[in-house]
């Protein structure tokens, strides 16, 4: 059902309830006064008897008057007393006793309920003040029958006029809310199910209208939307392209260097000074060119991290790093290491994460290796548990961090402390980690050192 419908019949049965909340007053009003028009006539009946002098009249006449007053008797009682009695010889038994002087406005509708649910006729007995005359009070015998089919008339004049009432509502309603909402909106998603199907097609962009209410408001956002996913989707494409050509040119461009570092090492077995002088500066630009090369192709070759998850102990993954950096003892790091840091730890043995061992193997082996090359002598790794987060710090005792490092951090390519240096590691390393429904910052840096907190969900 389209919402077009849904409005339609939304709006004829909110229209219906707001009809049957009225008819609730309006059904007992009508019963009210009903029984008031009752007391008016029976008054009037019985001002017959006032124009003769024995206050009587021919049974003809009596019969006359009761049936045009749709009465069995009438009395009438004024202050002083005065009685006036117009009836038949034998009224029928009364049922039910209706004072309208001491009637609460509350019974109303349940006394107009009462009479609707009826199937058998009543006698009732009305008492009231007369419209006419306030002192005067009447009593009049009368059948309930009359006033149940007045009351079903009345309903369903009612109901007739609600019905008519609700559709013209509701059809003003649906081609109002169907020009206004309905149509735009219709146009709004017929357009996003077309730019999905082709976003990079210009065409299909939306071109928003003139109107200043909502509805423009969102024609406008989706246009810049569009317009910010399409330049999005074409820079990835070329920057896919970019990718691919960069990743060949790099592996030709290792293969070529792998070359020219055996070269040099076969220079630095000549004995000439000139030869011994430049062969270490000529060793280490080739050494760098080759580590660029092999942290390009890895971070484009790796896309998003596939994550085998599973109970991860902290502290044993902090052992399995360092052991895998070939150190002879995870805790005292000897001067072979070839990282020259003392790694430590300090936090609880069974402190456990929710994760793949072997890529958060590479993030902090990557934040040992960025804390070692920096210049850092010791790396400390202290973690706890923080409700159903597991906070983990590594820090070291290097320089810092410079402020251009610390504004472009994780920004592949430009967030190196150091020469020659890639940036890739901290962006990898976050991008693992977000992985895993956790996140990584840079807590601290200064003169004494750095901190990195990462957060990492616990099983």
């Amino acid at each position: 059902m389209g919402l077009s419908a849904r409005l339609l019949l939304l709006t004829i049965g909110f229209v219906m309830i707001s009809e049957l909340m009225i008819y609730a007053p309006s059904i007992s009003r009508f019963r009210k006064v009903y029984l008031e028009e009752m007391i008016s006539r029976a008054h009037l009946a019985a001002l017959a008897l006032e124009g003769t002098a024995d206050a009587s009249v021919s049974m003809e006449l009596k019969d006359e008057l009761l049936f045009h007053a749709g009465a069995y008797a009438i009395v009438i009682s004024r202050p002083e007393r005065r009685l006036l009695v117009l009836s038949h010889d034998m009224p029928p038994q009364m049922d039910v006793t209706l004072d309208l002087r001491t009637q609460a406005v509350a019974a109303w509708f349940p006394d107009a309920i009462d009479t609707l649910v009826q199937r058998e006729n009543r006698v009732l007995r009305v008492i009231g003040p007369s419209p006419k005359e306030a002192e005067v009070i009447v009593e009049v015998i009368m059948d309930e029958t009359p006033m149940r089919e007045a009351m079903y008339g009345y309903s369903t004049r009612i109901l007739q006029l609600s019905i008519v009432i609700s559709l013209i509502t509701a059809g003003a309603v649906y081609l109002s809310l169907h020009w206004l909402l309905v149509r735009p909106m219709r146009r709004i998603t017929d357009n996003m199910t077309a730019f999905q199907a082709d976003p990079e097609d210009e065409s299909r962009i939306i071109r928003p209208s003139d109107r200043s209410d909502e509805i423009g408001v969102a024609e406008r956002t989706l246009a810049v939307m569009q317009r910010d996913v399409r330049a999005a989707l074409a820079q990835k494409t070329r920057l896919a392209t970019l990718g691919a050509a960069v990743a060949k040119i790099n592996h030709d461009l290792r293969n070529s260097l792998a070359t020219a570092m055996l070269v040099s090492d076969r220079l630095a077995n000549i004995n000439d000074p000139e030869v011994q002088r430049v062969t270490p500066r000529l060793y280490d630009a080739i050494d760098r060119a080759v580590t660029l090369c092999s942290q390009t192709l890895n971070y484009v070759g790796d896309g998003l991290p596939r994550l085998d998850r599973g109970r991860v102990g902290l502290r044993e993954l902090v052992v399995r790093m360092v052991e895998e950096m070939s150190t002879p003892d995870p805790f005292e790091l000897s001067n072979e290491d070839p990282l020259g840091i003392d790694v430590r730890t300090e936090m609880e043995p069974d402190l456990e994460v929710d994760g793949d061992a072997g890529q958060l193997l590479r993030v902090f082996g990557n934040l040992a290796r960025n804390a070692a090359q920096a210049g850092a002598k010791t790396l400390v790794v202290r973690g706890w548990l923080d409700g159903d987060r597991a906070v983990v710090e590594v820090s070291d005792n290097g320089p810092g961090l410079p402020n251009k490092a610390r504004d472009k951090l994780f920004q592949p390519f430009a967030g190196s402390a150091r020469a020659g240096g890639t940036g890739l590691g901290l962006v990898i390393a976050r991008d693992i980690v977000r992985a895993h429904g956790g996140d990584i910052r840079l807590a601290k840096t200064d003169s004494e050192g750095t901190t990195f907190r990462l957060e990492l969900p616990t099983p």
